[in-house]
């Protein structure tokens, strides 16, 4: 246990040094979850798995987490402001210091003169028994006037943290409202975007979303198209499709009359062949006779 302590101290004191010297906050709240760290496992040390399992959970996952939280709302570029704005807090921290200092003192010499209780006897009935006996028999007070105080302070916080709505709170109607008067002063869409069409790898041409008016709309392709000139609109070929479809029209036409006459001349053939193969002479019908 001897050898635990002095590595733990070795560990714990220059940490705790560093939170107060150094120049960023980051540094110091992970500075300071190594001394949490290393009091949890000096308790566990002293045969106390109660204060040790409070000390990780409480202390070192809830207390520390917030510190983080501040840190990262404050932000971690913010230079230190060296204007006092409580007048004479520097008194104060020497001060309470001090205090703790003398606090210190005084429990290393009842240490060292017996007059506290040793670890077994405190441990007789079991850590965890005896803790609760004392926190709610001789030390109860204290302990109500603790949870009071950090049930304020809590209360305090959410009326700091509480601001009053200075303006009325937005309604579907009145988002509607605005959206329609964005739309009329800029130009921006009613409703969400156009779904942008699919993406051409290769030379391809795309065919844009088209607006109430029939005009494409810009936003539904992809500008590397639009740069390339593939974009094709609808309105924009209706001639070139008119043309086509007079074209296959005239063409069509021309196959069916071709088709027709065909059959007119083959029928003419026909009728020919068949008279001459009858072996009359419509000229000399004497000659037949």
């Amino acid at each position: 246990m001897t050898v635990t302590f002095w590595l733990l101290a070795a560990i714990i004191v220059p940490a705790a040094l560093g939170v107060l010297f150094v120049r960023k906050a980051v540094h110091a709240a992970l500075l300071l979850a190594v001394v949490m760290i290393s009091l949890a496992v000096l308790y566990l040390t002293l045969e106390a798995p109660f204060l040790f399992a409070v000390q990780i959970i409480v202390y070192t996952g809830a207390i520390l987490m917030l510190f983080l939280f501040v840190v990262m709302l404050v932000g971690v570029d913010a230079s230190d402001s060296v204007v006092e704005t409580i007048r004479g807090q520097r008194w104060m921290a020497w001060g309470a210091g001090l205090v703790m200092g003398a606090l210190l003192l005084v429990s290393v010499a009842q240490i060292s003169l017996g007059t506290m209780r040793g670890l077994t006897e405190a441990n007789s009935a079991g850590n965890i028994e005896g803790l609760a006996d004392l926190l709610f028999s001789r030390y109860v007070l204290a302990f109500e006037v603790t949870a009071a105080l950090l049930i304020t302070a809590a209360m305090g916080a959410m009326v700091l943290a509480h601001r009053e709505r200075l303006t009325p709170k937005p309604t579907q109607a009145s988002m509607a409202a605005r959206r329609v008067r964005e739309y009329a002063e800029s130009g921006k869409p009613l409703g969400p975007l156009p779904s942008p069409g699919v993406y051409a790898r290769h030379n391809a041409v795309d065919t844009p979303a088209l607006l109430p008016d029939g005009t494409p709309a810009e936003a539904s392709v992809a500008r590397v198209l639009a740069a390339r000139g593939t974009v094709r609109s609808a309105p924009a070929l209706a001639e070139d499709i008119e043309e086509l479809q007079r074209t296959v029209g005239d063409v069509g036409s021309r196959t069916d009359a071709d088709a027709q006459g065909g059959g007119v001349a083959g029928g003419a053939g026909g009728t020919t062949d068949t008279s001459a193969g009858s072996g009359h002479n419509t000229e000399n019908p004497e000659e037949d006779a």
